[in-house]
């Protein structure tokens, strides 16, 4: 992991073409899901960009390492696709920031040491025109008292989200990353890598798409059934090329592979359930891929953000209007 980031913090210093492609034979190889995902993709390139030399010197190598394993702290129970609406608050008092506030999806929150905020540290800039001008972006040590977490159940029976409470929480000055309400930018290019990540998975889907064509064999498909799959397939292929098209840079063309993987992903559950039959009704890897691939949808901006980002600044349609 980390192969392109600065020898000096544990990296390899290759380019990101070399990352891209070590990414790309891993999923080949079937190599498990990236551990420290948060860390590695989101928070370490964030440092990366926006750190100063101490926070780069403190968190780059143990992030590498896994000493320093993150989380996410952005959506909030009201502020979710709008993350400008975000209400958490960081007041600066002396040395320190205090928040208070309330985040939720948080992948691994309990298991984590550090997270990444995101919190309002200019209350008068909260009306719709300038909303996303009061936040700023914090690295967060998890351990600090006033932090609580706790665990959400999902539909599948798994609880990989957490949801974390803040009170009086004395958050250290020089945690805050980038410019003081400055926050929404870095953030911003958070996200950015977190779409392009999520349109790695390319090569998991290939897989899903080949595992139901093989779940058909020998199975007397409905017309209908023949198409969708075939509709998928052909289309998987297309994102294939699109992805290596896109190169190992994340833009936002991202957010086109985020859409298209996520609903495809969708879709393919909906269908490999379909063709299954009763067999869907049952725990096992069809019922299990029905009730978590809606999420996907949700995870890292929803498909209706995507479709907003690809509108306007893609295709250059007009932007949505502001209430």
């Amino acid at each position: 992991a980390g192969i392109h980031w600065p020898a000096e913090y544990g990296g390899r210093g290759l380019s990101a073409d070399h990352n891209a492609a070590w990414q790309y034979e891993c999923a080949l190889a079937g190599v498990p899901s990236i551990f420290n995902m948060v860390g590695l993709v989101l928070a370490g390139q964030a440092i990366q960009k926006f750190g100063t030399p101490e926070q780069k010197e403190l968190h780059l190598a143990a992030t590498l390492d896994t000493t320093h394993v993150w989380c996410q702290l952005f959506s909030e129970p009201g502020a979710g696709s709008d993350l400008g609406g975000l209400s958490t608050k960081a007041e600066r008092d002396g040395d320190h920031f205090v928040v208070n506030g309330q985040k939720v999806w948080c992948s691994g929150g309990r298991y984590s040491n550090w997270g990444i905020l995101m919190a309002r540290t200019n209350p008068e800039a909260h009306e719709a025109t300038r909303k996303h001008d009061g936040i700023s972006f914090f690295l967060c040590p998890m351990d600090l008292p006033g932090i609580e977490v706790r665990p959400l159940r999902q539909m599948t029976g798994e609880a990989e989200f957490d949801e974390v409470f803040f009170t009086d929480v004395q958050l250290p000055a020089d945690c805050l990353l980038g410019p003081l309400h400055g926050g929404w930018g870095v953030g911003m290019a958070v996200l950015t890598n977190e779409r392009g990540h999520i349109g790695t998975s390319v090569i998991g889907l290939e897989r899903r798409l080949e595992a139901m064509a093989k779940l058909a064999e020998g199975r007397e498909l409905e017309p209908s059934q023949r198409q969708r799959l075939a509709t998928l397939m052909s289309t998987g292929i297309a994102f294939k090329a699109m992805a290596q098209r896109q190169g190992p840079i994340a833009s936002t063309a991202a957010s086109l592979m985020k859409l298209g993987i996520t609903e495809m992903m969708f879709e393919s559950a909906m269908l490999r359930a379909d063709i299954a039959g009763p067999d869907a009704m049952l725990d096992g890897p069809e019922a299990f891929g029905m009730l978590q691939a809606p999420g996907g949808r949700i995870a890292g901006g929803t498909s209706q953000v995507q479709r907003n980002i690809i509108g306007e600044r893609l295709l250059g349609l007009p932007r949505e209007p502001k209430g």
